[in-house]
């Protein structure tokens, strides 16, 4: 038997030898996708039913691009040399537009931008049209512009709703974005969306061109087809001309990448989009236990978008799926810190063990726990909590509170906000410093009121200078998480987030949120400090094993002996702010997302929800995430460290909501004992007003619901602006969550948050 057929079963023997006409390939977690997909290229190249440079394999990452050439090259030798088309979209892309380029007014040499290249050029337009780059940042525009080029829109073909989304008067983003693609043009420049983009307009002007590809590609390999979105579905579908000989290897049931393009309806109409395709299942799982799988396969069957598969394995039953209720968030994180470190006694790897959270602000509560304990621990896949920008500089702030001389923080916060405060005075302060033989905060005070700086500079760091002598007078008084919350009002830090129009401004306040509440676990702005120091030197641990903390996004791909899938809570997981704004089909995105963590899972998966949980500063009563209750009973193991004991939780995996109605009432009235912090872009009172807003709990049939008070100035009939689905008008008000009519997007549910009212 030839080496690439060696090993495989039956399933996978067809998908590799079933080499002519359409095929999909629907392969469930951890059932050998690759494997298969690297023999089915390898029969093809060794049987010489096409030369490598008449193969098209496509992937999405670098990473898996080497892998595949890797395999087939120890499957085949030599004969996998020479395939100029195997790789990214990007790559095999940008090597079309290289040959074709004149078509679209670029030389051959043209330069691919970076993200931070795109913004700069984009800020220029904007500013080259009037309007204000602050109120209509750089970023935001990047982004709608993505979303275009990702649906391989050019301007012209942009739906004249969505082309009124970003700017005002004629400074539409439709005009903006034409207006960027000429500079690009003149530029000799492309971004990485205009790769697929141009030759997709290409393919439309120039049928030749695309004839030439047809009958050039014998045979097309798609990894990861769940993942395409429809620049790329469009390019793949074409590029398979009459031949139809294209084979797509995917899982619709792992598809959780619509924000950012991905479509989950590519994968679901292969059979419509090409008729007679043969598809095969894979659904011998080689990765979990048979109490995993099936758990797994219990809650996606709720689904309904879904082609449908089962997966099993062979291997012996194992633990049940774990289910534990507790009550808040910090049990949450020592439970699962003991119940690492029991593992760890039985002789489990600290590495192959992960933590696995819908949210990056989940990560806070587990780093702090594991420093006081001593577990070593890494975070993948993003920042860790105390090293995003937002939170670094308000530290800054607090830094230079408790210690005057800090020149690091003083810094970076002097000019954070913007105040005037740019190269040139910063040069003028270095050199006092260094005359003086001062540190930098401390040259700063001798120098406001000597003519080293100018009229403007001066005023400006006077300012700030005497707010920090104000907040150190402060300190002595105020607790500390009061004070960090004045200090990032008064010094318009949060102003700045408020203005900022991008979709990651309100998630860096919540981050602010989150801080603030931290601090009230330390009894002085200097323990919680010297605390911060601690976790951020944790990286620098030499511990040979770490336990992994990453998002379920993040996790996709990868595999652990144990894995902790904890906040699964209505409102966290399924995500709330998800669910407003894009209803059933986020739903069931959010379910394949779970259903992602489950299958992670090697040997024991344990699922955590807490009846309270404190979320960006405010305590809200939780109940079990509806995917708890989609569990099947059999695989199920219900344990709760909660008065009312397992039957409480059992009672939610039977579909049961009234034995959690007392959960609301046990912290009393309001939310619970303590009232957070929130704040809102669109909030009139600003911060101090948001501080004492306590959300109000609502016990209703199946869900606890927190709901702040709604916006004053919103009301049925009220003209609003959404910067993704453009202008609509206000059908309904539930507390902050509004029903728009959207002409270009039909109804949404959005928070109030998101919108502006037009007068």
């Amino acid at each position: 038997m030839p080496p690439w057929l060696a090993g495989l079963n039956a399933p996978q023997l067809q998908a590799v030898t079933t080499t002519e006409g359409p095929v999909l390939i629907l392969a469930g977690a951890g059932t050998g996708k690759t494997k298969a997909l690297t023999s089915r290229l390898a029969h093809i190249v060794f049987n010489r039913l096409a030369w490598p440079s008449e193969i098209l394999a496509v992937t999405f990452t670098n990473k898996a691009a080497r892998e595949m050439r890797h395999r087939t090259e120890m499957l085949v030798g030599d004969m996998a040399e020479g395939m100029p088309f195997l790789g990214t979209f990007h790559a095999i892309a940008a090597r079309m537009l290289r040959r074709h380029a004149p078509l679209v007014g670029l030389d051959a040499n043209f330069t691919i931008l970076d993200t931070d290249d795109q913004h700069r050029l984009l800020k220029q337009v904007i500013i080259e049209a009037g309007l204000d780059e602050r109120r209509w940042p750089a970023k935001q525009l990047a982004g709608q512009i993505d979303r275009w080029k990702n649906r391989g829109e050019t301007p012209a073909e942009v739906p004249p709703g969505e082309a009124m989304s970003f700017g005002e008067g004629q400074a539409t983003g439709g005009r903006l974005y034409a207006r960027y693609q000429e500079r690009l043009v003149t530029l000799n420049a492309a971004d990485f969306g205009d790769l697929l983009l141009h030759m997709l307009v290409i393919f439309a002007r120039h049928p030749d061109v695309l004839a030439d590809y047809q009958r050039r590609f014998k045979y097309i390999l798609v990894d990861e087809y769940q993942d395409t979105n429809i620049a790329q579905y469009r390019w793949l579908t074409q590029l398979a001309g009459t031949r139809h000989n294209i084979a797509c290897v995917g899982d619709d049931d792992q598809s959780i990448y619509s924000w950012r393009g991905a479509e989950v309806a590519n994968i679901l109409r292969f059979e419509r989009d090409f008729p007679g395709a043969t598809v095969i299942r894979l659904e011998q799982n080689y990765r979990s236990t048979p109490h995993i799988l099936a758990a797994a396969n219990g809650l996606i069957a709720h689904n309904k978008g879904r082609l449908g598969k089962q997966l099993f394995t062979q291997e012996a039953a194992g633990e049940k799926v774990s289910v534990v209720g507790v009550w808040d968030g910090p049990e949450e994180a020592r439970l699962v810190g003991d119940k690492a470190e029991q593992r760890c006694r039985d002789g489990a790897r600290l590495d192959r063990m992960a933590i696995l959270v819908r949210a990056q602000f989940q990560t806070r509560e587990f780093e702090d726990r594991f420093i006081a304990i001593g577990l070593p621990y890494r975070i993948v896949g993003g920042f860790r909590f105390y090293e995003r920008a937002e939170v670094r500089d308000a530290l800054a702030y607090l830094r230079l509170i408790a210690s005057p001389n800090d020149a690091l923080a003083f810094e970076r916060i002097v000019n954070v906000p913007k105040r005037g405060l740019g190269d040139k005075a910063m040069q003028t302060l270095h050199a006092a410093a260094r005359a003086m033989d001062r540190p930098l905060p401390r040259a700063a005070e001798a120098i406001v009121d000597t003519p080293a700086l100018t009229a403007g500079a001066r005023r400006a760091l006077k300012t700030l200078v005497m707010d920090l002598d104000r907040w150190r007078a402060l300190a002595e008084t105020t607790p500390h998480p009061e004070l960090a919350r004045i200090v990032l009002e008064e010094s318009g830090y949060v102003a700045m987030w408020q203005a900022d129009k991008s979709p990651e401004a309100q998630g860096r306040l919540d981050n602010l949120i989150e801080l603030t509440r931290a601090m009230e676990d330390y009894p002085s702005l200097t323990s919680f400090l010297e605390h911060v120091s601690l976790v951020m030197d944790n990286e620098a641990s030499d511990a040979a094993e770490k336990l992994t903390i990453m998002t379920l996004h993040a996790a996709k791909g990868l595999e652990f002996d144990h894995v902790f899938l904890v906040g699964w809570e209505e409102g966290v997981f399924p995500s709330q702010r998800t669910l407003d704004e894009g209803g059933s089909a986020a739903l069931e995105e959010e379910r394949r997302l779970a259903y992602v963590g489950i299958t992670r899972a090697r040997r024991t998966a344990t699922i955590l929800h807490a009846a309270n949980r404190r979320v960006y500063g405010q305590w809200t009563a939780s109940i079990p995430s509806r995917f708890v209750s989609e569990l099947p009973l059999d695989h199920v193991e219900v344990t709760s460290t909660l008065s009312g004991g397992p039957s409480l939780w059992r009672a939610a995996l039977q579909g049961h909501a009234d034995p959690f109605a007392h959960v609301a009432e046990s912290r009393g009235s309001g939310a619970g004992a303590g009232r957070g912090p929130g704040w809102n872009r669109a909030a009139s009172g600003g911060f101090a007003a948001a501080r004492n807003t306590a959300p109000a709990i609502d016990v209703r049939a199946s869900a606890v619901s927190v709901g702040l008070k709604g916006r004053s100035d919103v009301a049925i009939g009220s003209r609003v602006f959404h910067s993704k689905f453009g202008e609509g008008v206000v059908t309904a008000i539930e507390g902050n969550k509004l029903e728009i009519d959207f002409p270009a997007a039909g109804p949404k549910r959005v928070l109030d948050s998101f919108v502006e009212v037009r007068r």
